[in-house]
């Protein structure tokens, strides 16, 4: 009745909403600490919910298609044209777009071992095989290897990486696009660049534009506070966008996920501050684990991926914190022995602290 490949294809897990640890454990709303969807704990902009409100009576409309204020503002942002811009409901629609573009049965994709589900679930939606490296990190010499032996359509490179955290040095980027032949697509997914403080790791949509072959992709909703409005965008030559635009359907975000878009890319202090937080509480994650013998994994992002050891079982811990009020990311399912935390407030991290000290 169905596609084969769809019976054995695992569904994204979601982070648990607040809302299933309420009705399951009882625990007033208010008690409850989110902090396994890597949300910006200072929620958005303030402009951008002041515009949201004065605006709700619009949403009966449909959305400018063009999203040409939104286009004028990251051209503007990155010093790349508008024209080399696309708008998706959240950036994982447009890899829906990648996928229609370029896969089918028989295609191939490459990533890393460890790395954004979606790539796989959109790669075998559609009958493509997944080819993986060896390791979570992007080592450039794994990567070319598969490059060479497996000439992938598709090959993704994930930096900061969802779920680890580390990040991919620039250099070793452009390694990668340059190994990879002219008739793949290459994909540089940086929904958490904003958090990324070093030259070495720091990359720019303008960087890519030469290529005929290469899409960054970049989202609102980590450091602009954005995830429930859904709106990401792709960067790339024109030539490639416009390909991507045939598979894009009309409308494809809300009337006031654009205007919230568009008001959050006004307010660069606001983000500085989310990325000045984030920064500081993240040193005491990374003194919480040092004092608590917890390896972890160097992180360029908004969380932080504890690495538990034989001792410790991750879903275990991640279930005896969410019956206390504390959701974090248990990640048993990408076969590591792991919590994965979003960074929070001052106060919702030593909470967080507190209760995981009494779990190891």
């Amino acid at each position: 009745m169905y596609k084969k490949y769809i019976e054995n294809l695992k569904s994204y897990e979601a982070g648990k909403p607040i809302e299933l640890i309420v009705r399951e454990y009882g625990i007033e709303p208010k008690d409850v600490i989110k902090l396994a969807s890597n949300e910006n704990p200072l929620g958005c902009s303030k402009r951008v919910s002041e515009a949201i409100a004065k605006s709700a009576d619009r949403a009966y409309l449909y959305p400018d298609d063009s999203m040409f204020e939104l286009k004028e503002a990251l051209s503007n942002r990155f010093g790349v044209d508008s024209k080399e811009i696309i708008i998706g409901a959240g950036s994982d629609q447009i890899l829906e777009f990648i996928s229609h573009i370029k896969l089918d049965e028989g295609s191939k994709i490459l990533t890393s071992n460890i790395t954004f589900a979606m790539y796989e679930i959109y790669a075998k939606g559609f009958g493509a095989e997944v080819i993986k490296t060896d390791s979570y990190r992007h080592i450039v010499d794994e990567f070319i290897e598969k490059i060479d032996s497996e000439n992938p359509d598709i090959v993704y490179i994930c930096t900061p990486n969802n779920p680890t955290g580390d990040a991919t040095r620039r250099d070793d980027i452009f390694k990668i696009i340059d190994a990879t032949p002219k008739e793949s697509l290459v994909v540089v997914d940086c929904a958490y660049m904003e958090y990324v403080d070093s030259r070495d790791y720091f990359v720019e949509p303008k960087d890519f534009i030469k290529y005929s072959n290469v899409v960054y992709l970049g989202t609102f909703s980590k450091a602009y506070g954005l995830g429930g409005m859904r709106v990401g965008y792709g960067i790339a030559n024109r030539e490639l966008i416009d390909i991507l635009y045939k598979v894009r359907p009309p409308f494809n975000i809300t009337t006031l996920s654009l205007l919230a878009a568009i008001e959050a890319s006004k307010d660069s202090d606001f983000v500085v501050r989310s990325v000045e937080l984030n920064s500081k509480e993240m040193s005491r994650y990374e003194e919480f684990a040092k004092e608590n013998g917890i390896e972890y994994i160097p992180s360029w992002t908004n969380f932080i991926t504890y690495l538990l050891g034989e001792n410790r079982d991750s879903t275990k811990i991640a279930n005896n914190l969410m019956k206390k009020g504390i959701i974090v990311r248990d990640l048993a399912s990408y076969g590591l022995n792991a919590i994965r935390v979003t960074i929070g407030k001052e106060e919702q991290n030593s909470r967080l602290f507190k209760e995981l000290k009494e779990e190891i």
